[in-house]
């Protein structure tokens, strides 16, 4: 009796990155006069929920939060579910402390994360299509990328896993991540977004123009 031959098997299709979604939503608002940026009205809702609607459309999962300025409130009135939001009580010193806790709390998580997208809450203009961008150009969990307006480096960037330590030790101040992406310009891979982004901030009353 002969044995039919079995077809080859095909090789194991290889698993997609998993791509994180981090938003920094502590700021206070000073030069707005103490108005926390996550609770100002846009698009009717709030700019905490733009953000993250943004890095969900993009492609980042699981998406995580960090507050500072009236957490509570933000946590009350803004669509976070689905979320695991992080209160950073040091947010008053800086982007930087808000970077760390976002950080900690995606390698304490014990989900198993290739990479990161950071987006600021202040920047609206900056919608799905850049996320997707620079998403996308993963490579491997030492991956750095950042989204490029006219050739200058801007929001959002992508954090391969592996960095995040290194990332998290130079973090202080208002700075963020600045230090070490200067020091390592030459690893960073540049997503042209000026074409579907517009990278301002809203940091003073004259910025609100741009809120709808």
């Amino acid at each position: 009796m002969t044995s039919t031959p079995h077809a080859p098997s095909s090789p194991p299709r290889p698993t997609p990155p998993v791509v994180a979604g981090l938003l920094l939503a502590a700021g206070g608002g000073r030069r707005l006069g103490g108005r926390p940026k996550a609770l100002l009205e846009h698009r009717g809702g709030l700019l905490a929920d733009h953000a993250v609607g943004t890095l969900r459309a993009g492609g980042c999962d699981p998406v995580h939060v960090v507050l500072g300025a009236a957490a509570d409130e933000v946590r009350a009135r803004a669509r976070l579910s689905g979320c695991t939001v992080s209160v950073n009580p040091e947010w008053t010193e800086g982007m930087g402390s808000s970077l760390r806790a976002g950080l900690a709390a995606l390698t304490g998580s014990g989900a198993d994360v290739d990479a990161v997208v950071v987006l600021l809450v202040d920047q609206p203009g900056i919608g799905p299509e850049a996320v997707a961008r620079v998403r996308a150009a993963y490579r491997s969990r030492t991956s750095l990328a950042a989204a490029s307006y006219g050739g200058e480096r801007g929001h959002p960037v992508l954090f391969g896993a592996g960095l995040w330590a290194d990332i998290a030790a130079g973090a202080v101040g208002d700075q963020g991540a600045r230090a070490y992406l200067r020091a390592h310009r030459d690893a960073i891979t540049l997503v042209e977004c000026s074409d579907v982004a517009e990278a301002y901030d809203i940091d003073t009353a004259e910025d609100l123009s741009h809120l709808e």
